[in-house]
């Protein structure tokens, strides 16, 4: 019988949670401005390839971890910050223009833009002149960007190809904004 001190051990493998820890101290460091972001990007490359915890610790020796008093502090400053940034969406949805949604039975696209042959004329310069168009498909509202300048949004989400659009939705063409309303 042989035992296992015979054979050569290996340490164990990092796991998932070790690599994250790495990454969320190496992420603190560029916001705070201890890394430059070409450092961030070659030790999180690093790190995603470590094989071993003296590994992960050589990448984030320099970085000192976060004490709990300013965890506490950046915490509360991050969900104080995102709930300005909601009650200011809901603020101005409700003082938004509305644009009615064409009504279902509608077979062909809405085109928006610039151009005096647009079913939704926007006069605007942020406005393309064809901007994008709104089509029904399968029961469902789809918002097409047609190729912007300035580009359209749903909800501050960029429109790259097309996007399902419903009743309420704030929609952005280049910078004019405008609340999705059914009839």
């Amino acid at each position: 019988m042989t035992s296992s001190f015979e054979f050569p051990t290996y340490p164990a493998r990092l796991s998932d949670a070790d690599r994250d820890r790495a990454l969320k101290v190496l992420r603190d460091g560029v916001v705070l401005g201890r890394i430059s972001h070409d450092t961030f990007i070659r030790r999180m490359d690093l790190a995603l390839t470590a094989r071993v915890p003296e590994g992960l610790a050589a990448l984030t020796a320099d970085l000192p971890a976060r004490r709990p008093l300013s965890r506490l502090v950046y915490g509360s400053v991050e969900a104080l910050s995102g709930f300005t940034v909601k009650l200011r969406r809901a603020w101005l949805s409700e003082r938004l223009p509305k644009l009615p949604l064409p009504r279902p039975e509608r077979t062909y696209p809405l085109r928006i833009g610039r151009d005096p042959a647009s079913g939704l004329r926007l006069s605007h310069e942020s406005v393309s002149r064809v901007h994008a168009e709104l089509t029904r498909q399968g029961g469902l509202w789809v918002l097409r960007d047609l190729g912007s300048t300035n580009g359209t949004s749903v909800n501050g989400r960029r429109v790259i190809g097309a996007a399902v659009v419903r009743d309420g939705d704030l929609v952005t063409f280049g910078t004019m904004m405008f609340r999705l309303a059914s009839e």
